[in-house]
């Protein structure tokens, strides 16, 4: 497991705040420039799994959470 994997959202986050601020500022020689994008990016990558992940936990929860109602609606009728 790399260590990006390991990172939490917010951390993740927190560096791809800063690595668009230093490309935004411009005074980035172009092969650093390069590298730093390519980092954003594995980051970028890193948030939108996790973001994934969550709506997929999320929406397993909701979907048993119905199911139960559901159940329990039709067992009181």
């Amino acid at each position: 497991m790399s260590s990006e994997q390991k990172l939490t959202f917010e951390a993740a986050m927190e560096q791809l705040e800063e690595i668009v601020e230093k490309l935004e500022e411009g005074d980035v020689p172009l092969e650093e420039a390069i590298s730093i994008y390519k980092e954003g990016m594995e980051l970028s990558k890193l948030c939108h799994d996790k973001l994934k992940n969550v709506e997929s936990q999320l929406t397993q929860i909701l979907t048993e959470d119905g199911r139960k109602e559901n159940f329990i609606v039709a067992e009181e009728e």
